[in-house]
């Protein structure tokens, strides 16, 4: 009997002649290939299953001048990548999307331009197919280093309006613009915003949606109404201290974040504001923090995990096209969720 005595794992020539095929007629059905009859593959497909024989991975890897691996990329510091829910969201997205993909997720923190270099360097070397790319702030040179290596590479968000590399981004603009919009329907006329990084598109996005809805529904926009935050907590309560001191006689804050709402709330409770009775708050993201605030928080929806699965998918098709292909640039929509904070 084919394989008794053997020592170690089946292997390619044990199901080819407990099959009665030959070895390049298992490799083709193995890698799924065509040119075999259903008869042949089905007896194949027995002697497999019969042996336990498990394809080795890194041979057909090399094979097809793959890596079988995509590399997930964040350039932000570890406190605020397990702070934030987005980044969470995005790898549940990117890990359900590649789960029926046979290919390996890597993720790592770029922090330091030596890790970027270092990274680079992995790249070169062949051991990613292609890398996703979460929270690029305008001066990050990762993509266009990528680029000059033709490793495929797609972005969460962009760096800027005419971005070159394929990317996966939300309706920004359109959000903020939503969360005014809401905000003027309640009433509120002294409406301030935290933005957020000014260095990242999609604050630049969100701030310019506020700008344009406020022109378009008050006429006019109070520079004193705008405070800059980072999208962390503290940010977000450090901004409310400053428009406090600056408007007192606000009545609303829309943040670019959901985190940023957060430390507002709290930074509203602590100079005895009451939200909404004194001052309404909107956030931005749709976080599960916006559902366990106090009162739970209006905020913009972007739809997070969709992002990520649009990311992998755009990607995966790079890299089976394996050509410089055109870019792929995706927006999906944001939706305004309405909760007690408005």
């Amino acid at each position: 009997m084919v394989g008794r005595g053997r020592v170690g794992p089946p292997t390619l020539e044990e199901v080819a002649a407990l099959a009665g095929v030959g070895r390049g007629t298992v490799s083709r059905v193995v890698n799924n290939a065509p040119g075999v009859k259903a008869a042949t593959r089905l007896l194949v497909q027995q002697a497999i299953d019969r042996l336990g024989y498990v394809p080795n991975r890194a041979a057909r890897a090399l094979a097809a001048s793959r890596a079988d691996a995509v590399a997930l990329v964040i350039p932000e510091s570890t406190r605020r990548f397990f702070a934030e829910p987005f980044f969470s969201d995005i790898v549940h997205g990117v890990g359900a999307a590649l789960a029926d993909a046979d290919m390996q997720l890597l993720l790592t923190l770029v922090r330091t331009d030596k890790e970027r270099q270092r990274f680079v360097q992995y790249a070169r070397a062949g051991r990613v197919d292609g890398v996703l790319l979460v929270s690029v702030h305008d001066s990050e040179p990762l993509p266009d280093m990528l680029a000059e290596l033709e490793v495929p590479t797609v972005l969460s968000g962009r760096r800027r309006s005419d971005e070159s590399v394929s990317y996966v981004d939300s309706d920004n603009a359109g959000g903020a613009r939503a969360a005014v919009r809401h905000l003027v329907g309640t009433g509120r006329r002294a409406i301030a915003t935290i933005a957020g990084p000014p260095d990242m598109y999609a604050a630049q996005c969100r701030l310019r949606g506020y700008r344009d809805e406020m022109r378009a529904a008050l006429g006019e926009v109070d520079p004193a109404l705008t405070a800059w935050g980072d999208f962390t907590e503290e940010s977000g309560r450090r901004a409310t201290r400053e428009l406090l001191a600056r408007r007192p006689e606000l009545d609303a804050i829309f943040a670019a974040s959901d985190v940023m709402a957060a430390g507002a709330l709290h930074e509203l409770r602590a100079a005895g504001r009451r939200v909404p009775g004194d001052v309404a708050v909107v956030g931005f993201d749709d976080s599960p923090i916006a559902r366990h605030t106090d009162p739970p928080l209006t905020t913009v929806r972007q739809p997070v995990e969709e992002m990520g699965r649009a990311m992998a998918g755009v990607l995966l098709e790079a890299v089976r096209e394996q050509s410089a292909a055109a870019w792929r640039h995706v927006i999906l929509r944001t939706e305004l969720v309405e909760r007690a904070s408005t």
